[in-house]
C-alpha cells in the first residue's frame, strides 16, 4: 500500500504560505489590509492609494500617490494587434473569456521572470482598457481612448459610458473595487500564485487568476443578485418567492459566505455606499427590503447557519446605482482584484518555493 497523506478535501483550513498583505478573519467579521481597516481604506482613500499601499508597504505621500497616477495612464492604452483581435472576437464570447484571451495576448519577453512593479501597473492599467474596448465594440460604437487627464476609476467609467462621470458615481465604484482589491488566498489568488511558484511569467499566472474567478462559485454573484431582485419585483413578492425558494432547497444569492460566518465587512462599508449613493432610488428601497426579509427567513429555515449578507448583495446595489449592466460586474470584480493578484505574485517571486500538494491514490494496485 502506498503512503497516504493527510486529507483536506479543497484544502479547507490549510495554510499554504505567509504574507502579510491581508487578515481575513471569517469567525470575527475583519478584513485587514497591510495593518488598515479595508472598510475605512475603501470609505476614506482612493483606488491608487490603496493599490500603493498592497504593491509597496505603505500608504502614499502626495509625490507618490501622483507618481503611481501618471505610471498607471502611461499604461492604459492596448497594444494595436490585442485592439484587432477584440474586434473580432465572436460576439457571443462573455466578457470574463474576453478578458482572459485579452490578457493573454498582452504577454511578450516583456513579461520575464522574475515579475516587477512595473509589469504589474501595466496589466492593472490595460484590464480596464480591455473590457471597455470590447464593450464599446458591442454597443456598436468606437471605443474611446483612455482619458488623460481622469484617475484610474474615473477613466474606467468613461470609456465603459463614453461620458465623463459624476464625482458621486466615481467614488461608491471605487469604495467597490478597493474592497475587491485583495481577500487573502482566495481560489483566483492561489492559482496565480501556483503559476507563480513555477517560475512562469506574470501575464500567465494574471491569465490563470482570470480563469478561475470566471467560475460562477468565485465571481459570478452579483449579477445573480440583480437578477433575484427584478424577478421579485415589489415589496409584497419578497416573502413568498423567497420563501418559496428555501423550500425547495435554492440558494438564496448575496446571503453567506465560504469564510464570514458573521456580517462580511465589505457589506456593511457597501451598504453605507450605496444608500449615500441610491438615495431614494426604488431599487434599492426594494433591495434593502430583500434583504431584511432574506435574513429573516434564512434564520427560520436554517437556524445557526449564521448567514448574513454578504459583498456581493450590495456590490450588485453599487453596480446598478452606477449603471452597469450585469455583464460587467465579474470582469469590473477582475479590474480590482489584480491588484491582490498581482500583489501576491509579487511576494510569491520573492521567496519562492513550487506549490506541489500531494495527492491520495484511491485506485487499483496492479498484480
Amino acid at each position: 500500500m502506498s503512503k497516504q497523506f493527510q486529507l483536506a478535501i479543497g484544502l479547507d483550513g490549510i495554510a499554504v504560505a505567509e504574507s502579510d498583505l491581508s487578515l481575513v478573519d471569517g469567525l470575527n467579521g475583519l478584513l485587514v489590509y497591510r495593518g488598515y481597516w479595508a472598510r475605512d481604506l475603501a470609505i476614506h482613500h482612493t483606488f491608487e492609494e490603496v493599490a500603493h499601499l498592497l504593491w509597496y508597504g505603505h500608504l502614499p505621500n502626495e509625490q507618490e500617490l501622483s507618481a503611481l497616477k501618471n505610471q498607471l495612464k502611461q499604461h492604459r492604452d492596448l497594444p494595436e494587434h490585442v485592439k484587432g483581435m477584440l474586434r473580432l472576437i465572436p460576439a457571443d464570447v462573455d466578457m470574463m473569456s474576453v478578458l482572459r484571451t485579452g490578457v493573454s495576448a498582452l504577454g511578450n519577453d516583456s513579461y520575464g521572470w522574475p515579475p516587477t512593479l512595473e509589469q504589474v501597473i501595466s496589466v492593472t492599467a490595460k484590464m480596464p482598457t480591455i473590457v471597455a474596448f470590447r464593450y464599446a465594440c458591442l454597443q456598436g460604437r468606437e471605443p474611446l481612448d483612455p482619458h488623460p487627464e481622469l484617475d484610474h476609476t474615473a477613466n474606467y467609467l468613461y470609456m465603459l459610458k463614453g461620458t465623463e462621470p459624476s464625482h458621486a458615481h466615481v467614488r461608491a465604484l471605487d469604495a467597490y473595487l478597493i474592497l475587491t482589491q485583495e481577500h487573502g488566498m482566495n481560489a483566483s489568488t492561489f492559482s496565480g500564485r501556483v503559476v507563480t511558484s513555477t517560475e512562469s511569467d506574470l501575464i500567465s499566472a494574471i491569465t490563470g487568476a482570470i480563469g478561475t474567478l470566471k467560475g460562477p462559485l468565485h465571481g459570478g454573484a452579483p449579477s445573480e443578485v440583480t437578477e433575484m431582485i427584478e424577478a421579485i419585483g415589489t415589496k409584497e413578492n419578497a416573502e413568498p418567492w423567497l420563501r418559496n425558494k428555501l423550500e425547495n432547497g435554492e440558494r438564496l444569492m448575496g446571503f453567506g459566505h465560504r469564510v464570514y460566518k458573521t456580517i462580511d465587512p465589505r457589506a456593511t462599508a457597501l451598504r453605507v455606499v450605496a444608500e449615500q449613493l441610491s438615495g431614494d432610488d426604488p431599487w434599492f428601497d426594494l433591495a434593502t427590503h430583500v434583504e431584511q426579509v432574506g435574513l429573516k427567513l434564512l434564520a427560520e429555515y436554517k437556524p445557526g447557519r449564521k448567514l448574513n449578507t454578504n459583498v456581493e448583495f450590495f456590490a450588485a446595489a453599487v453596480m446598478r446605482a452606477v449603471g452597469l449592466e450585469d455583464d460587467l460586474f465579474t470582469p469590473s470584480f477582475a479590474v480590482s482584484r489584480v491588484v491582490g493578484w498581482s500583489a501576491h505574485i509579487l511576494e510569491q517571486a520573492g521567496s519562492n518555493r513550487i506549490i506541489r500538494p500531494q495527492l491520495n491514490y484511491t485506485g487499483k494496485m496492479p498484480e
